[in-house]
């Protein structure tokens, strides 16, 4: 019941006017203790998924939810347990949904690598095709069992798994651990067999750096055996580049020998919610979005853009912010 009381205080936060959050704060010991019990007798259940699509990037994504009772609180209830074990068998550089990490720190990493510029000469850029929809649950499930060994929750962990048809669903909390978890074996293989020293994955999207175009060639046709026997496919636009001529285009920004960029389609959205914003009023209406492209323009090297950006935006109406950049 302790970690089911704080299961519900973690996947609450943020959604407090929720119907079905409201619920179980009304009497908590009433609706917690039915989840106990279910779980206890192996009754659980997940519940049916709402799917919907959101334009994400230029890209359709298919999103499916759960309720949040029960089904939010068990999966929170459930990582608050296994969060351990899986940050356990994840390598330092991989960072899609992992508390403390993210794209942030992975693009300093990138920064920091191309430091040594003879070893990053080259760049292998790759990433599967339909990750989340191809994800194998026998697989899966067979991954879970080498590493837990409590039967209760393997159980549970399978019983949540197939309650989805293919693959696992893009939304669920326990999702981005299954996703990260899926690749792991693939990452320890990348550094520790073919001793990749530059490498970062964000979920399905990886990156290595050599200084041989033709070691990064040898090194795609063994991951792309490897993502096979996952039941996966690698997305066919794989490509290996020189790092000069085309900077490494990796989570929004494009990074070159000495300073980094940001994307292109990124700059372009920046332009336009800067002739859209024409008001102080309409400024703070977007506030979270404006202080979001802030946050990516101070971590690029775009000194000139950053002054245009908040003389357009922020000082037309005495917007008072700190101002600070990586230039």
């Amino acid at each position: 019941m302790d970690n089911l009381r704080l299961a519900h205080k973690m996947a609450r936060k943020g959604k407090t006017w929720y119907a079905d959050v409201r619920m179980v704060d009304s009497n908590p010991d009433k609706y917690l203790s039915r989840l106990a019990k279910s779980l206890k007798e192996q009754t659980y259940k997940t519940s049916p998924y709402v799917d919907f699509t959101i334009i994400d990037k230029g890209k359709e994504r298919d999103i499916s939810k759960l309720p949040y009772y029960p089904d939010r609180i068990c999966h929170w209830a459930i990582m608050l347990v296994l969060e351990r074990i899986f940050m356990k068998t994840f390598i330092s550089d991989t960072y899609a949904s992992i508390p403390g990490r993210g794209v942030h720190l992975a693009s300093n990493r990138i920064r920091k690598a191309l430091r040594d510029v003879e070893g990053t000469q080259y760049c292998l850029k790759m990433d599967i095709k339909k990750y989340f929809p191809n994800i194998d649950h026998d697989i899966l499930k067979q991954k879970l069992r080498r590493k837990i060994k409590d039967e209760k929750m393997l159980w549970l962990l399978g019983e949540i798994i197939d309650s989805y048809g293919k693959g696992i669903p893009i939304g669920n909390y326990l999702s981005q651990y299954f996703a990260n978890f899926y690749l792991s074996e693939i990452d320890h293989a990348i550094k520790e067999r073919l001793g990749c020293k530059y490498y970062w994955r964000y979920m399905d999207d990886m990156v290595i750096l050599s200084d041989d175009k033709d070691s990064l060639w040898w090194c795609f046709s063994y991951i792309d055996s490897m993502v096979n026997r996952l039941n996966l496919q690698m997305k066919r636009n794989y490509q290996v580049f020189p790092v000069d001529k085309r900077g490494v285009d990796f989570l929004g920004f494009v990074h070159y020998h000495g300073y980094t960029m940001l994307r292109k389609k990124i700059v372009q959205r920046i332009k336009k919610k800067s002739h859209e914003l024409q008001s102080r009023k309409l400024v703070e209406r977007d506030r979270n979005s404006v202080m979001s492209y802030y946050g990516w323009l101070i971590h690029a090297n775009c000194k000139h853009f950053i002054h245009i950006y908040l003389e357009n935006i922020i000082r037309r109406f005495d917007y008072e912010i700190t101002v600070s950049h990586t230039a």
